[in-house]
């Protein structure tokens, strides 16, 4: 950026109209500046350019059926342990130099998953000195740790930070723990938050007219991508094999295994084997086991830097963290979450909805994720590519950091076509979290602006 301005200025020494021909108060009006244009100009740059926040790495666990799939064995500590592990072995930093460590998490009671988290800093082999806390703002709780770690460098609290998401369903089912405030029956939308999500769910497909064909369809597409993506190897680059153990039921014998594959997935699934299904929350609702997102166990870990850092150190760019947003809803119909959160994440970014070239949405129900898409009017062709929940599962706190990893290596692999995603997810209570994402190698400090086209003004802002 300092070159640009330099350039500027020279530039303007030539634009000065000379002493004798022009009052010196007209020139003086002229100076070198960063462009402030708006989006076609710069899309919000506002700081300069080694102080973007950038993701060096991203991986995740394979993620697999609660009580039934490859970590139904597995305590939750030792989920988040590999993923924490890789991100310093694949980029081979310093771990005495992260300043925090950021865990979403959900379900577990606080206070223990809290230590759970710091023995698995241990078992990765971070040092005594480097913190860890968790985060809770329900399913967005993984996209949140990376939210909080990407400000926290921004405000200079710490140089690296690393932003991590963790669910075993297996071990703590959701569940409400004691008695409920009776004031509660005083407040209706309070009451709402009560609702079982399955309930919101129907309460979104017949207040927007989402039809249970609809919902069955997204369901097929989503195993069908995820299937495809698993077929094709397109999760080899974020998934970190875990090794762990199967226990048996009835002899309580221990098979050593390694899990490396999504394991809900079924590539077979059909619009007619789901219509089979009855709906779980409601006797003529339209919610099955089928068009909803699997409870699951998983882990996902982000490592954030400033650019000039990852630059210094030589570690490649895998993304850079633009904004985040989250929003609050009607609880009753919490899923229309990202419907509100994406716009304002991409307003944040100065960009428009056609500006995104992928979206990472979690489908924690057909009903929400097919209202979403059409209020939105996004391109299908952009939304989940490799599948999403309804496939691959929905391991509460993991998820965010889940669709972090899945989307940069995505937006990786189709390069220079493919600048700018959006990750977003409804949130239990009513609300709804958003950030939008740009490709690691897609900018560089003197060509950081969009091509306008034929468009002759400067700005959108000046429409």
């Amino acid at each position: 950026m300092e070159k640009a301005i330099e350039r500027q200025r020279v530039l303007l020494q030539h634009l000065r109209p000379s002493s004798s021909s022009s009052v010196h108060g007209d020139a003086s009006s002229l100076s070198a500046s960063i462009c402030a244009a708006g989006d076609s100009a710069a899309y919000q740059r506002s700081g300069s350019f080694g102080d973007d926040i950038v993701i060096v790495a991203a991986y995740r666990t394979a993620l697999c059926k609660s009580k039934r799939g490859g970590f139904k064995d597995t305590y939750p500590d030792d989920l988040l342990a590999p993923v924490l592990r890789a991100l310093i072995d694949k980029t081979k930093i310093n771990p005495s130099e992260v300043g925090d460590i950021v865990v979403g998490t959900v379900l577990a009671p606080g206070s223990q998953r809290a230590s759970e988290c710091r023995m698995a800093a241990f078992y990765a082999g971070f040092p005594e000195t480097v913190p860890i806390r968790t985060v809770n703002r329900q399913c967005s709780s993984g996209l949140q740790a990376v939210a909080d770690v990407a400000a926290a460098i921004k405000a200079g609290f710490y140089d690296i930070g690393i932003g991590a998401g963790l669910e075993s369903m297996t071990v703590n089912p959701m569940a409400w723990e004691g008695s409920v405030n009776p004031k509660v029956k005083s407040f209706a939308q309070a009451q709402d938050c009560l609702l079982p999500m399955g309930v919101t769910s129907e309460n979104v497909a017949h207040r927007f007219g989402v039809t249970r064909q609809e919902q069955d369809q997204a369901a097929v597409e989503s195993h069908r991508k995820a299937a495809a993506a698993t077929a094709a190897g397109r999760f080899k680059d974020e998934i970190i094999p875990v090794a762990t153990k199967i226990v048996d039921p009835k002899t309580g014998d221990e098979k050593p295994v390694t899990i490396a594959v999504d394991d809900g997935i079924r590539p077979s699934a059909t619009l007619s084997d789901l219509a089979k299904l009855k709906p779980v929350f409601k006797k003529d609702g339209c919610t099955t086991a089928g068009n909803s997102s699997q409870v699951s166990d998983g882990a996902g870990a982000v490592l954030l830097m400033k650019r000039s850092l990852a630059m210094e150190k030589g570690l490649p760019i895998l993304g850079v963290f633009r904004t985040f947003a989250a929003v609050g809803v009607d609880p009753a119909i919490m899923g229309v979450g990202p419907a509100v959160a994406i716009p304002a994440a991409v307003k944040a970014a100065g960009l428009e909805l056609d500006d995104i070239d992928l979206f990472e949405i979690n489908e924690a129900f057909a009903s929400q994720f097919v209202y979403c898409q059409n209020k939105l009017g996004l391109d299908p062709e952009k939304v989940n590519v490799n599948g999403g929940a309804m496939a691959m599962g929905h391991p509460l706190g993991a998820t965010g950091a889940r669709c972090v990893a899945t989307l940069l290596h995505e937006m990786k692999r189709r390069g220079k076509d493919c600048r700018f995603g959006v990750i977003s997810m409804c949130i239990g209570t009513g609300m709804g979290a958003a950030a939008v994402l740009e490709r690691g190698d897609s900018v560089d400090e003197l060509s950081n602006a969009r091509k306008v086209g034929t468009n002759s003004l400067l700005s959108k802002d000046a429409r």
